[in-house]
């Protein structure tokens, strides 16, 4: 179940698979998907099994066929290092893919730009269109709403008694919407709201707003 917010008048619909679509450029965000993280702990021995490595194509065509997006821009750490095996499954998503992709680079990204503009790929430091500013690390400029991630946000939720739940969140502030590590094995970073914040926290099946004490 997604949950559809306004920002600025514009509509931001918040999926489970950890993305946002942005209704009226028609453009689907991702952060922080890590490409080539599971493949990198395989070369030195971590017995993390071989369909994991594919898990992370299938989520980001399913994030694709449901939104049928004109623009798929990440935000940032698209790859967690240097090129390896899933570089050649990576080129294989991007061919049957029709949306334009842009990357907006993150301190992750040491691939060389030429080989996404060899994929028609468009690398940028950062993204401005109209009110809104999108970038990998969390930014404040005056006159802009920030899309941005870096920070692998989540929330701990307490239950009646003493049980807690860490969750992924979208997390945003007054000027600011930082998203969720959209890929398998990024870890997670707590962060504590104001009463002035608003949290969306996620399940694999549901986006729901947290109420805030």
């Amino acid at each position: 179940m997604t949950q559809s917010i306004q920002i600025r008048n514009q509509t931001f619909i918040l999926h489970p698979l950890r993305v946002a679509f942005w209704k009226e450029n028609s453009m689907l965000l991702i952060s922080d998907v890590h490409l080539g993280k599971v493949s990198h702990f395989r070369k030195f021995g971590a017995a993390v099994p071989q369909k994991v490595v594919l898990k992370n194509f299938q989520l980001l065509t399913e994030a694709v066929d449901f939104f049928h997006p004109e623009t798929v821009c990440f935000l940032g750490d698209l790859f967690h290092s240097s090129l390896n095996n899933e570089w050649k499954l990576f080129e294989q998503w991007v061919s049957k893919t029709a949306a334009k992709i842009i990357l907006v680079a993150g301190n992750h990204d040491i691939i060389s730009p030429l080989k996404y503009e060899a994929l028609h790929i468009q690398v940028v430091s950062e993204i401005q269109s109209n009110e809104f500013l999108l970038t990998h690390h969390p930014e404040e400029r005056e006159g802009f709403f920030n899309f941005s991630g870096h920070i692998h946000p989540a929330v701990k939720l307490r239950g009646t008694g003493r049980q807690t739940l860490r969750l992924p969140c979208f997390f945003k502030s007054e000027h600011q919407m930082i998203m969720p590590a959209f890929g398998e094995f990024t870890g997670l970073h707590i962060l504590k709201p104001s009463k002035s914040d608003e949290v969306f926290a996620l399940t694999k099946e549901i986006v729901f707003q947290v109420e805030l004490r």
